[in-house]
């Protein structure tokens, strides 16, 4: 028995919708045993799923196959999470901040905050 991967990662809430999930299969950001998936990939149990989202890597496990969506605790059952932990949250960058009503930032003040968000040299 199988499961397609872009419904399996919609039924344990890896991701928040399906479309979601056959997106990230349809961009390469989902891996089956090493292999770049397509939406309709089987996956049965015991095999490794590698799901970039959101700026994380998730690294599960298959334990159980599921095809409709169910609730959080039932979810965490049907896979083993093997992802590395998330950053801690003092490393998360601090968004800028504007004074109400200060108007459209300048030239300087953009350069100043992608500078701030690691976005520019």
């Amino acid at each position: 028995m199988s499961a397609r991967v872009d419904s399996w990662i919609w039924a344990v809430r890896l991701t928040k919708t399906r479309s979601q999930a056959a997106a990230a299969c349809r961009a390469g950001h989902v891996k089956v045993n090493g292999e770049r998936a397509k939406p309709a990939q089987p996956v049965k149990p015991g095999d490794e799923v590698r799901l970039t989202h959101g700026g994380r890597q998730r690294i599960v496990e298959v334990k159980e196959l599921l095809t409709k969506r169910v609730g959080p605790p039932a979810a965490a059952e049907a896979y083993v999470d093997n992802s590395p932990p998330p950053p801690p949250r003092e490393h998360v960058a601090v968004a800028a901040v504007r004074d109400r009503g200060a108007g459209r930032p300048t030239k300087r003040d953009r350069r100043e905050l992608d500078q701030l968000r690691g976005l520019r040299p």
